[in-house]
């Protein structure tokens, strides 16, 4: 690159690269957001498939599409055959990772959307350990307990030492092994994208409502959910001054599968007092 190019390049994440945001009103009620940790232990919980990374006998890094369960600590289950290539490598070299992305809506960005890489080392699990182990998996894909019969056929725990969790655009962290394994997967998360869906078709007035009083953009026009979680909606908020990214939290964590329901209304009833 010659000296004039390199001095006329703007590089991602520059000071004023990014898009001008609009400043609240007024100050904004606190919220609450999922930690790393549990952002990873949710997106595992509600994943069945992901990217392996093994290590083949020439040294080649070789990515396998697997389907997975979870153990009570995130730990990834695999049941994988010898007759694959990953299956190979694992039983030579227990060094491996694995990678999960959130599932990506049509015309959506894949590169703004929540991903985690999960890296350690695999383990044959015995005894009881295994027979937990393969209904974790089982859970997903009953016919795991067949394959598992078979000769050719091996039970692997990825043990994980390092976790990498990126939540879209500027928004990253890793996560101990010990803080990713106390986790709590949020349990909101199946209905997670229901909810953010039935949001902006039949109650955008409550999205906006929520975003003039406790989002602190009193001069919004527009808001449209981005997600939910047990704690909260993020939005995004349309002013006559620029869009904005918002986090408006719920009265009280949702700690059951079924309560962003409950949690919704609550809130707009308190932004209705409000």
């Amino acid at each position: 690159m010659s000296d004039a190019a390199a001095e006329t390049k703007t590089f991602h994440g520059g000071p004023g690269s990014g898009p001008k945001i609009a400043e609240p009103t007024h100050e904004p009620e606190p919220s609450q957001t999922r930690t790393p940790a549990e952002e990873a232990r949710t997106l595992v919980e509600g994943s069945k498939a992901g990217a392996l990374a093994s290590l083949s006998d020439d040294g080649t890094p070789w990515s396998s599409v697997v389907t997975f369960g979870a153990t009570a600590a995130g730990e990834p289950v695999l049941v994988v055959s010898s007759m694959a290539e990953h299956g190979r490598n694992l039983a030579r070299e227990a060094k491996a990772s694995i990678s999960i992305a959130e599932p990506v809506e049509d015309g959506a960005d894949p590169l703004d959307r929540a991903r985690i890489t999960l890296a350690g080392h695999v383990v044959v699990p015995e005894g009881a350990e295994a027979d937990a182990a393969l209904e974790a998996h089982a859970k997903h894909f009953p016919f795991a307990r067949s394959y598992a019969k078979y000769d050719d056929f091996t039970i692997y725990v990825l043990k994980v030492d390092r976790v990498r969790w990126v939540g879209g655009f500027a928004r990253m962290a890793s996560v101990e092994a010990e803080d990713y394994a106390a986790a709590t997967p949020d349990p909101t998360g199946p209905g997670a994208a229901y909810a953010r869906r039935h949001l902006n078709e039949d109650h955008a007035d409550s999205l906006l409502l929520w975003a003039r009083t406790f989002g602190g953009y009193a001069d919004a026009a527009v808001a449209t959910c981005e997600s939910i979680d047990r704690y909260g909606v993020d939005l995004k908020v349309t002013t006559p001054r620029g869009d904005a990214p918002v986090r408006v939290g719920f009265l009280e964590p949702v700690t059951e599968p079924g309560g962003l329901r409950g949690a919704t209304v609550a809130l707009a009833k308190a932004a209705r007092e409000r």
